[in-house]
């Protein structure tokens, strides 16, 4: 089992605090994905960003079809997030 150090909203500061407040806004809490992603905060950052414009930004595609995709991808993959 692999094991990888992380660093609790409790501990964090600066932009590392910031990016794990502004996830618990997003969705009451720090999933582990997002978590995993705490010794580099510049990256955890980015992936934030890069999700929200996916998500959320504009796209001829409905909000609801854009949870289906990642859905079916989660599930072709056996990802369970």
């Amino acid at each position: 089992m692999a094991w990888i150090s992380e660093i609790p909203l409790e501990k964090s500061t600066g932009l590392l605090r910031r990016e794990l407040e502004a996830s618990v806004k997003r969705s009451g809490r720090v999933w582990n994905i997002v978590q995993v992603m705490s010794l580099n905060a510049p990256v955890l950052k980015a992936t934030m960003e890069q999700y929200i414009a996916i998500m959320f930004g504009p796209s001829p595609l409905s909000r609801v079809q854009r949870e289906l995709i990642a859905t079916v991808v989660s599930a072709e993959l056996d990802c369970f997030y």
